[in-house]
């Protein structure tokens, strides 16, 4: 990457850094990110964003390790479905897994060298039983044994670390009042977790780059809704999709605002997900990202951003933000997972039965997405809401755009009186029209 091109990268990550201080994070991961030695990268990428403010609570599984363990001591183990029916001799063995994992895990978190992205990081790790657990009991005839469910998680405790600015790790075991240990699946105690604490996002960690359609496209945004019908229709039981799918949809329904699985064979996968408009795996939504409503005063400054660019091109008309407050019930603005990527105005003419469409404008990084159309379908539905005949546009720059979507070129005479009054003759702009 070149200087130029780091910069740019860096200062379009400004917005997502913004918005994730002081938000809680629950990241999953399995106990094979240990196993095959690709925690240290994921630690760097932690230290990270705990520098930038964000809470995270990590959640780590141990199946690898237990299944080691299990074969070393020459022990089989049932599953019944996805889930371990855990025996007193596996419950040992999971403990086991589980108390190793979890001290690589800190060891790694614990790393402060010089010259390392982990230079003067000194995270602190708060673990403990924030985990009521209760036995899942019976299945479809099999008695599940140790294997449990999570009843209450501790929400008040782990506040209390992540305001001492901590970081919170989580694992797959939880505890009764009367003193039992149980054997918990690494994607319940995510969702439940993230759900609990009304987490900003929750995190899964994967084998695979995220949910992958029939043709092995990667799906990079879906709804709750569509989460659910894919996995209706397409999800193989073994899959990772069908293993996280279902909490994150669970998540997402319950006050989670965004649920994502990614891959962590990818280096960097992590911060690429976070602070990239493409991000890099699944991201799973309560509703769609792109919202279009329209303008409030609080809007202005990222208005002013997306247009000031096209002003100095001479595309647009140059606006003032003293202006803009005036004229804000006229603009609508287009976001993207809040984040404001296009706006326009109506101006309306009742007494000639017109309206202009004035200032689209589409950030460039959402060029070729199709939302400018999406904007000039929403002024056309506004305008005929008002019985307005015929929509008007100026422009110096755009012509071909407008004439491809059926605006026909015409006379500044024919324009509203009241336009023909401020119409500026330096800008030379052309007059289309289009019957609504």
């Amino acid at each position: 990457m070149s200087t130029p091109e780091f910069v740019q990268w860096f200062r379009e990550a400004a917005p997502y850094i913004h918005a994730f201080r002081g938000r809680i994070f629950v990241i999953a991961f399995g106990g094979e990110v240990v196993s095959q030695g690709k925690f240290a990268g994921l630690s760097y990428d932690l230290n990270l964003l705990v520098s930038m403010g964000v809470r995270i609570v990590l959640v780590h599984g141990a199946r690898p390790q237990a299944e080691a363990l299990l074969a070393a001591h020459g022990l089989q183990t049932r599953f019944h479905g996805a889930c371990r029916i855990t025996d007193p001799d596996t419950l040992e063995v999971v403990k086991q897994a589980v108390g190793v994992t979890r001290a690589d895990i800190e060891a790694g978190l614990s790393m402060a060298l010089p010259n390392s992205p982990m230079a003067g990081a000194n995270l602190r790790v708060a673990g403990g039983n924030y985990l009521v657990a209760r036995p899942m009991g019976v299945r479809d005839g099999v008695d599940m044994q140790s294997t449990g469910q999570i009843r209450k998680i501790d929400t008040p405790g782990i506040h209390a670390r992540l305001d001492a600015g901590e970081l919170v790790m989580l694992s797959t075991l939880g505890y009764s009042p009367s003193g039992e240990i149980f054997n918990l699946t690494l994607e319940e105690v995510a969702a439940a977790t993230a759900i609990a604490l009304k987490a900003e996002k929750l995190i899964f960690l994967t084998d695979t780059p995220g949910i992958m359609d029939q043709h092995g496209e990667l799906l990079r945004q879906l709804t709750a809704s569509e989460a659910e019908q894919f996995l209706q229709e397409h999800a193989d039981e073994h899959s990772d999709a069908a293993v996280y799918l279902p909490q994150a949809i669970r998540a997402t329904r319950q006050g989670v605002k965004r649920a994502h699985l990614i891959s962590h064979r990818t280096e960097g996968a992590l911060l690429t997900e976070l602070f990239t408009h493409d991000g890099i795996g699944s991201m799973i939504s309560p509703e769609p990202l792109v919202r279009l409503r329209e303008a409030t005063i609080d809007d202005i400054g990222d208005i002013l951003s997306l247009i000031e660019p096209l002003e100095r091109l001479g595309t647009l008309v140059k606006r003032g933000r003293e202006q803009l407050e005036m004229e804000i019930q006229k603009f609508s603005v287009l976001e993207h997972d809040g984040r404001i990527i296009a706006c326009v105005a109506m101006n309306h003419f009742a007494d000639e039965g017109m309206a202009e469409l004035a200032c689209l404008a589409v950030d460039p990084e959402w060029a070729g997405e199709g939302y400018g159309e999406t904007l000039l379908r929403h002024v056309e539905t506004q305008a005929r809401a008002l019985n307005v005949a015929t929509l008007l546009v100026l422009t110096t720059q755009t012509a071909h755009w407008f004439v491809e979507r059926g605006f026909v070129a015409g006379d500044i005479s024919e324009l509203p009186r009241a336009k023909q009054k401020i119409y500026n003759y330096q800008r030379r702009s052309k007059v289309f029209f289009k019957k609504l």
